[in-house]
């Protein structure tokens, strides 16, 4: 019997319990930061009716257009690389908890980025931006909580800090969980996975210091994303056995030299196209560049995955008649053992007795296949 061991450690003291504790204060405060928002704002703004027609935000725009379809495609494809996510999935009891918590967390999440987003609004119906001398729209809504009083502008300030260091929580939790369990498969002491992730927050600040534009670095990942999910995800269906993690790995990367390739088509410059990768001109270039790119990007990956799914059946069907052998690649895999849960924090030989632990015991240890 195969003894799979999945655990979860990560923060240096108390574990995955304390991070979900850090949730949970997270969330109270999200709730009292948008109420002493939405009243003092209230109040304390005046809206110049005559700057809503002048500022143009409430006309149609091509970059409006374009974020419908890329703001969804970016942000869905990227939360798949966001470990502390599917860490909460995986700890979810039942499948309906976690459909019950992800309905209740998207009905707070649309509400909360709808009164956050309309700030930059507010901002410019009221003055506030862009300012004298112009300021980034990035900060709109720091402009309009310049017009609060003093004690309002302390509070949210504490609140938007607090907030931060609770996300940056769950990230050290997924890249801590992340390294321990996938890249060295709990052999490592835990001690040793938590002072390498030290280590790399140092250059991760370093270049968020000196990066001309932290969404430009949001969009580069967000684009590497787009190229590969969408082939990662059709091995996630049970029906799509024949799929492969060949598919995936060329389908990610011809993803981004579809990328690379439409850069080059629509600038007329192969150095162009290098640069569309990077996203140089962020989401507001006023052009079809970065919508371009994240329609290739998923498209491109899915042509070049479905290609990659040619090619292969193609050598293994060549390789059974030359072999003499039975074609098998379109075979359907046997299916896996019954598991079943044995518990938490089970004494197991050679495992560290801090960790929180959850154990399955299953009959057979099924793997996929790349090739």
């Amino acid at each position: 019997i195969a003894v799979i061991n999945r655990s979860q450690h990560p923060l240096a003291l108390g574990g995955f319990r304390i991070s979900f504790i850090t949730d949970n204060i997270q969330g109270f405060m999200v709730v009292g930061l948008i109420i002493l928002a939405v009243v003092t704002v209230g109040v304390e703004t005046h809206i110049d009716t005559s700057l809503v027609a002048a500022s143009g935000l409430l006309e149609p725009s091509l970059l409006g257009w374009q974020l419908i379809y890329i703001l969804p495609v970016a942000v869905v494809t990227n939360d798949f690389f966001i470990s502390g996510f599917w860490m909460r999935t995986f700890a979810s009891k039942t499948d309906q908890d976690l459909l019950i918590g992800t309905s209740i967390a998207t009905v707070a999440i649309t509400l909360i980025l709808g009164l956050v987003g309309a700030t930059g609004l507010l901002a410019a119906w009221t003055g506030a931006y862009p300012g004298d001398p112009p300021q980034s729209g990035s900060i709109a809504f720091f402009l309009l909580l310049g017009q609060l009083p003093a004690w309002v502008v302390g509070i949210v300030l504490v609140m938007t800090v607090s907030l931060s260091t609770a996300a940056f929580d769950s990230l050290q939790s997924g890249m801590v969980s992340t390294g321990s369990n996938d890249l060295f498969r709990n052999k490592l002491n835990f001690w040793w996975i938590r002072i390498a992730v030290v280590l790399i927050i140092v250059p991760v600040v370093v270049v968020a210091l000196e990066s001309p534009s932290v969404l430009q670095i949001y969009l580069i990942s967000d684009l590497v994303s787009a190229s590969s999910i969408p082939v990662l995800v059709i091995g996630l269906n049970e029906q799509c056995y024949w799929w492969r993690g060949f598919e995936v790995v060329v389908g990610g990367l011809g993803g981004l030299l579809t990328v690379f390739i439409f850069g080059t088509i629509y600038y007329g410059s192969a150095q162009n196209g290098a640069y569309l990768l990077l996203l140089e001109n962020g989401l507001y270039g006023n052009d079809w560049s970065a919508f371009g790119a994240f329609v290739a990007a998923p498209v491109g990956g899915l042509l070049w995955g479905f290609g990659a799914l040619a090619l292969r059946l193609c050598f293994q069907w060549c390789q059974a008649k030359v072999k003499g052998h039975r074609f098998e690649a379109l075979d359907r895999p046997s299916p896996a053992g019954p598991s079943f849960y044995t518990g938490t924090h089970a004494e197991v030989e050679g495992l560290d007795p801090d960790r929180e632990q959850v154990y399955t015991q299953g009959t057979t240890d099924i793997k996929g296949k790349f090739f």
